[in-house]
């Protein structure tokens, strides 16, 4: 006899029942997740030690989709196009369990160009080449990782667990994250229309907070990410006849300094913005002024009006600084948006976000339920909400040790970011709560 069954012999009012019976399933997930761990952990730690890099995903993909067969999963692997013709390495897994709603549950696979430096036994020790043919060191310095196997073992809950829940789970293997052209090629490679439309999209991201909680930020939750490559064209000549020509180095520093008042000066005080330069390259050598000096930009924002003010202040800026350095008009700067590198804000929907939120209070304990601020930083995830007709929402998921955390706010000392090399999730709790977390949020919306 199932528990409600039993329950409604008893005579049980609706509101004990429910009570109870959210109970039982808490107790059955967390069992499951029990039993999976040690060989989540392994999976985690073989990932760990073979990154990829962004579009180079074979082994990763293919792990994940082997892993998701052996699940019950239909799995298409392959799936996504690039500008360039190619095709990505994204993994679509399907099951399907009667009617209801269809949940998107994603996890990126990729890992970056970064030489780690943790010296964990299960470090990486890859290198490989970069799109300009750089020898780098490659990291999951970004913890993919703890998404692809939190993925992993979700998707054996929910293949255990199909008593509890009705509907289609698509789950995505998504490539090319830190490149933030994956989504896009997913979508650009039909995924709806081969796949079906979801109704519902989550996703989890790991976080530098204690690795036994989880955070939901309504609303704003990254932002816009905008790449743009500016070229500021002069006349060339000798270093000691600086008159003879228009010095284009002088008209990049002049740049810099003005485009700090794009965001102070056209952007409202309450709208977050950011303009930065990653990159300068101009000149060959001392005594010889360039032809040219080529800086690389992003921006960062929460709204597409923001978005264009800062584009066009980018292109007006670049034009003013010219124009007053007397350069001819055929030798104006030119200014490029790269709009296959860039990607939109993801704002997480109101009511999603409510709803997660109390799940995750009912299922982890308030305690375990943290409040996050926006960030600036980026991702493309909000590409498979379809501009927001697809409510969706990433959450936050705890990463690292909680000890180190709370030695951390009690020194004042910061803990290695995402992106460092010395980047060192705590796999355990970190993998435990967020299968916890990501199973329970997909038996509740799947009802």
């Amino acid at each position: 006899m199932r528990p409600w069954q039993w329950m409604a012999v008893c005579g049980m009012t609706a509101a004990a029942t429910a009570g109870l019976t959210t109970k039982v399933m808490a107790q059955e997930v967390r069992a499951l997740v029990d039993k999976q761990l040690p060989g989540l952990l392994t999976t985690y730690k073989s990932l760990h030690a073979a990154p990829e890099l962004s579009h180079h995903e074979a082994q990763t993909s293919a792990l994940l989709a082997d892993e998701l067969r052996k699940a019950g999963y239909t799995v298409t692997e392959r799936v996504g196009k690039y500008p360039d013709g190619s095709q990505a390495y994204g993994v679509v897994a399907i099951l399907k369990n009667g009617t209801g709603p269809t949940l998107l549950i994603r996890a990126d696979i990729d890992a970056l160009p970064v030489t780690e430096d943790t010296h964990l036994p299960y470090a990486s020790k890859v290198r490989s080449k970069n799109p300009a043919g750089q020898d780098v060191g490659v990291m999951h310095a970004c913890g993919h990782d703890i998404h692809v196997t939190t993925m992993i073992g979700v998707a054996r809950n929910m293949a255990t667990l199909k008593s509890q829940w009705h509907g289609t789970l698509m789950l995505i293997g998504q490539p090319s994250e830190e490149t933030i052209d994956g989504a896009k090629a997913m979508m650009a490679d039909h995924l709806y229309e081969r796949f079906g439309k979801p109704d519902l999209a989550i996703a989890l991201h790991d976080a530098n907070f204690a690795a036994d909680k989880v955070s939901v930020v309504p609303g704003p939750a990254l932002a816009s990410s905008t790449s743009i490559d500016v070229v500021m064209r002069g006349v060339g000549s000798h270093g000691a006849a600086p008159e003879a020509g228009k010095d284009p180095i002088v008209m990049a520093g002049e740049f810099i300094v003005a485009l700090q008042t794009v965001v102070s000066r056209s952007i409202p005080p309450a709208q977050p913005a950011v303009v930065t330069i990653g990159d300068i390259h101009g000149g060959t050598k001392r005594n010889i002024i360039p032809d040219e000096v080529k800086l690389e930009l992003t921006t960062r924002c929460y709204s597409e009006e923001v978005r264009k003010t800062m584009i066009e202040g980018v292109k007006r800026t670049a034009r003013g600084v010219a124009i007053a350095a007397g350069v001819p008009e055929d030798r104006m700067p030119i200014v490029t948006v790269l709009e296959d590198e860039s990607t939109p804000a993801t704002i997480n929907d109101l009511e999603l976000s409510a709803k997660l939120q109390k799940i995750f209070v009912a299922k982890l304990g308030a305690a375990n339920v943290i409040e996050r601020k926006p960030i600036m930083g980026s991702e493309d995830f909000g590409i498979f909400s379809m501009d927001h007709k697809i409510p969706a929402v990433i959450f936050w998921l705890g990463a690292y040790d909680p000890a180190k955390v709370a030695d951390s706010e009690r020194t004042g000392t910061s803990l290695p970011s995402p992106h460092s090399p010395f980047f060192a999730p705590l796999p355990e709790p970190a993998l435990r709560t967020g299968v916890t977390a990501m199973t329970d949020a997909a038996i509740a919306l799947l009802q």
